[in-house]
């Protein structure tokens, strides 16, 4: 099963985990688990401006359906063509599918790469400088 595992973390974490990915894979050192695919936002705001419902329910309609078109995946999830069109092409930017030539007529044909989208999120409840207060009371 392929899976596209999305985390939210800082941004340069972000960044100093792409650098030593890009290390270990110039100097031969990865396995087939770092082989995977992920897809990692910089802020739960960011994941959540990109994976609306309404795109999950597209991707999972795409992922189950197989459509081949645009127009097609629009129909299954009963929606304007040209909004689907927006969404698929900001999936297909952030790597979640992929449009392809050759549908029926021509037509670009979405198609989802992966079984199963599996979400790790960190959501700090307290900013970093505020770990060590003491909370508030209700006294």
């Amino acid at each position: 099963m392929t899976s596209l595992h999305i985390t939210v973390g800082d941004r340069e974490q972000i960044r100093g985990d792409t650098l030593q990915f890009i290390q270990q894979a110039d100097a031969g050192e990865l396995s087939a688990d770092d082989e995977r695919a992920v897809l990692q936002f910089g802020s739960y705001s960011d994941l959540v401006d990109s994976l609306t419902p309404l795109r999950l329910e597209l991707i999972q309609a795409i992922a189950s359906e197989s459509p081949e078109s645009m127009r097609e995946a629009a129909r299954l999830v009963d929606r304007d063509v040209s909004d689907v069109h927006a969404d698929l092409k900001q999936l297909e930017v952030l790597g979640i599918l992929d449009l392809d030539e050759g549908g029926s007529g021509g037509a670009i044909r979405p198609s989802v790469p992966f079984d199963a989208i599996e979400m790790h999120i960190e959501y700090p409840l307290l900013a970093d400088g505020d770990a060590d207060s003491t909370p508030a009371s209700a006294d």
